[in-house]
């Protein structure tokens, strides 16, 4: 079966291909999502999916049309409980075949209920899994050839890491990315560019916005495909290209125990694995040895305070710990809310395959509360969609809790202005924490702090 489909266009083709963790998708993977949509229309589908295209070039012997560009397409696991869609490529190793031998043990082993069974079923269930991981061979631009475990191994080769992650999770190599480039090595076809998009409703445990681009995950697909993407030329990681304007901060207020900042969207609170220009660094520079008694996401604007020196540090982390720190946030929203007043109440939990998003597990979560309030929403226009300005104050302090209570379903169903997480991109993320009252741990008095947002 001829899975390429060409593409008409003038445009042309990248310089290197895609980082697949952090990117702004080509016009090429633009179009070829296009195209891949309207198929996804004439489907009758009952479940939200991530889908990829892979754009790619053809060699001059297999130029029979006169057009040597097209794209790949794939989807994420089983689609509607298939993976033999006639217009995406295959899996790089069919488990579903009802003969075969994953099938057919699979079988047995779900035969295998009485208590007497059960060692006998779990030692069956990691053999198969074993047997299952020992037949994804993976391809790289080298032409090389590699076993998944050995990849993963590979990759994870530090001691701590290999002992916590010994073997990939299931369903690592099922994601849309190494499908794409398996085919596109197997057959020949030089990779030029690569984007997934999500189609459909989004799960129940988290957020995903239908139509939107995504990263690969880093979870499963990482180790895959730095060993995947061997051979080929690569953009550089955005986040991490040097010579971005370093950005600064506002004194709000200062004494000899704490300072009070107004930290810019777009810069980090604490070094992190994008950069190490910071809040907390430009402060330790002006006051050695002071700590930031909390975060803010490197895209929320506004309020933070920092502690001069370990005992004031210590006593402002006991009063965010009893709730006795007060902050409060504004943000623009898509969309309206249902309701102008009210309580968010989801369990959050660190989504491991996709660090660093959140999901909602009612069984694992921590708990997240939020109380929020409509200030002015407005009408969609001829140009501009439905928003809405918000306060929302947090009783608990989860990564990003803000976010994710907007966001899901849920939640207000709402996501905030320019998060590239949860809803869509914009200039900025528009949150600000706003409002800041605490006790001074020398004086004991009670303190406001109040800054506007510039939005």
């Amino acid at each position: 079966m001829n899975y390429f489909h060409p593409l008409y266009t003038d445009i042309s083709a990248p310089e290197r291909f895609t980082y697949p963790f952090c990117y702004e998708p080509h016009p090429l993977c633009r179009l070829a999502a296009q195209e891949v949509q309207q198929e996804l229309k004439c489907m009758t589908l009952t479940e939200g999916k991530m889908f990829g295209v892979l754009v790619v070039e053809r060699p001059v012997a297999d130029d029979d049309d006169g057009n040597r560009i097209g794209f790949l397409a794939a989807y994420s696991g089983l689609l509607e409980g298939r993976n033999d869609w006639p217009y995406f490529v295959p899996p790089v190793f069919d488990a579903q075949q009802p003969d075969g031998h994953f099938k057919q043990e699979e079988r047995i082993i779900s035969a295998l209920r009485d208590d007497s069974q059960h060692d006998e079923r779990r030692r069956r269930s990691q053999e198969l899994q074993l047997w299952l991981f020992d037949q994804y061979r993976f391809l790289n631009a080298n032409g090389e050839r590699r076993r998944l475990v050995n990849v993963w191994q590979d990759y994870h080769c530090s001691a701590r890491i290999s002992k916590k992650y010994p073997l990939p999770p299931g369903g690592t190599g099922d994601c849309c990315a190494p499908k794409l480039l398996q085919w596109a090595y197997s057959q020949g076809l030089k990779p030029l560019c690569m984007a997934e998009f999500w189609w459909g409703p989004s799960p129940k445990t988290e957020v995903r916005q239908h139509g939107q681009f995504y990263p690969a995950c880093r979870g499963k697909c990482k180790p895959v495909l730095t060993w995947m993407l061997q051979g080929l030329e690569v953009d550089p990681n955005p986040e991490e290209v040097l010579g971005q304007p370093h950005l600064g901060i506002d004194i709000v207020y200062e004494d000899e125990w704490l300072v009070v900042v107004n930290k810019p969207s777009g810069l980090l609170s604490v070094p992190g694995r994008i950069g190490t220009y910071s809040v907390a660094t430009i402060l330790h520079e002006r006051y050695p040895g002071s700590q930031l008694v909390h975060r803010l996401d490197m895209g929320t604007s506004g309020l933070l305070v920092a502690a001069k020196d370990r005992t004031v540090y210590a006593a402002l982390q006991q009063q965010f710990t009893n709730r006795n720190i007060q902050k409060t946030y504004i943000a623009l929203l898509e969309g309206i809310p249902v309701q102008s007043k009210g309580t968010i109440s989801l369990p959050l939990l660190c989504d491991p395959i996709n660090r660093p998003r959140q999901v909602v597990d009612y069984e694992r979560g921590k708990e997240a509360v939020t109380d929020y309030e409509v200030i002015v929403n407005t009408s969609a226009s001829s140009s501009d969609k439905s928003m809405t300005r918000i306060r929302l104050s947090p009783h608990t302090g989860r990564t990003h809790q803000l976010r994710m209570h907007c966001a899901h379903s849920d939640g207000l169903g709402c996501p905030i202005l320019g998060d590239e997480l949860y809803g869509h991109p914009a200039d900025r993320l528009y949150l600000h924490a706003e409002r800041l009252e605490l006790t001074h741990p020398a004086t004991g008095e009670r303190m406001t702090f109040e800054l506007p947002p510039d939005f």
